[in-house]
């Protein structure tokens, strides 16, 4: 299991469905693929999915900072070096680029250890739940209001019983008012409507158009505020009848310390690219300790491994993104998943996509 080599991939595909975040729809998805070969062969796998640009900026801390201080090591020391990235890349990182290239690189090696051991990630880690429910993510604001009530109803005729829709940036408080009232009455009483705000208001806000989303019974308010504004979550909490959820967008347990030490969100939605499948296990583990569940960001497919092992995993993000880049997807029946039985985490690219849209 000595580390022999690590290569990067650039990938640049189309959108099955491309998010319409706003105004302007992007027209790729751009991809981080990393894979790290031991000496005995085996092959680990991680990978990252960047909204925003970046890919060039963490392959080139990659190559910089990661890489050369992997080489020749056991792939089995995970924990250790996890520690010695952590610490090596402290002074220039503990957040951002650095951590999601020492991420990507984490998933990797889970990966390989996973393959090595012939088990899923979810037996080695050992097993929890056989069924995870999912919710139907991405009814996106740049729709309008019709267009967020067709996609959620898309959903609940593939077997979903909970979808997500968004609020503010677009919309005035008025309007979104006027969107959930339309969502609720387009679904019935029977299905579960989160709310994501995308860090687009102000605790005053939020607490303000909060109290007029009461009444039509929502699952919960996410992300209202700036990730940073501790304190305008804990008002939001205070102040309203409505779970109020978060943590995507914080790096790593410590970044989350404000919400264990100071608990007021009842569900936790850490990223794997944050932080790693070793960090997100430590966040869940916290989080259970102070009665909160987990219920991930995105990459539903790998995020699975996750929740089938521990006792605290509430639901799962599911969204398209990647329904066409596996040999064989995970993809929920009914609206609940469950996790595959294949080594490591499932996962393998079809060798066409690679081929495909690689960047030379």
């Amino acid at each position: 299991m000595i580390i022999k080599e690590i290569r990067t991939r650039h990938l640049r595909a189309p959108w099955i469905e491309p998010p319409v975040f706003g105004a302007v729809v992007p027209e790729m998805r751009d991809l981080l693929v990393a894979e790290i070969e031991t000496e005995s062969g085996i092959v680990g796998m991680g990978y990252l999915i960047l909204l925003r640009g970046g890919v060039s900026t963490v392959r080139a801390c990659l190559d910089e900072l990661v890489i050369p201080e992997l080489i020749g090591r056991d792939a089995t020391d995970i924990e250790g070096i996890w520690q010695h990235l952590w610490e090596a890349n402290y002074w220039i990182g503990r957040m951002g680029v650095t951590v999601m290239a020492q991420s990507v690189i984490d998933i990797a090696l889970w990966d390989a250890l996973g393959k090595r051991a012939g088990l899923p990630l979810h037996r080695l880690w050992g097993h929890c739940n056989d069924a995870i429910p999912a919710y139907g993510s991405g009814c996106w604001r740049g729709y309008g209001p019709e267009g967020m009530v067709d996609r959620a109803e898309r959903y609940v005729a593939q077997g979903f019983t909970s979808i997500k829709m968004q609020c503010g940036h677009l919309f005035d408080r008025h309007q979104d008012v006027r969107n959930v009232a339309m969502m609720r009455e387009a679904l019935g009483s029977e299905i579960d409507i989160m709310i994501d705000v995308n860090m687009g208001w102000t605790a005053d806000q939020a607490i303000i158009t909060g109290r007029r989303f009461q009444e039509y019974d929502l699952y919960w308010l996410e992300e209202p505020v700036v990730c940073e504004d501790f304190a305008g979550y804990a008002r939001i909490a205070e102040a309203l009848d409505l779970r109020v959820v978060g943590g995507e967008t914080h790096f790593t347990r410590f970044d989350m310390r404000p919400f264990f030490e100071h608990s007021r969100l009842p569900i936790l939605q850490p990223d794997v690219m944050r932080g790693g499948l070793t960090e997100l296990r430590k966040i869940a583990t916290v989080a259970d300790t102070h009665g909160m569940t987990i219920a991930p960001h995105l990459f539903p497919e790998l995020m699975v491994q996750l929740m089938a092992s521990i006792p605290n995993g509430l639901i799962l993000e599911y969204v398209n993104w990647m329904d066409d880049a596996w040999v064989d997807p995970v993809l929920p029946v009914g609206g609940v998943y469950t996790a595959p039985e294949r080594p490591g985490h499932g996962l393998a690219f079809k060798e066409e996509f690679l081929k495909e849209f690689t960047l030379k």
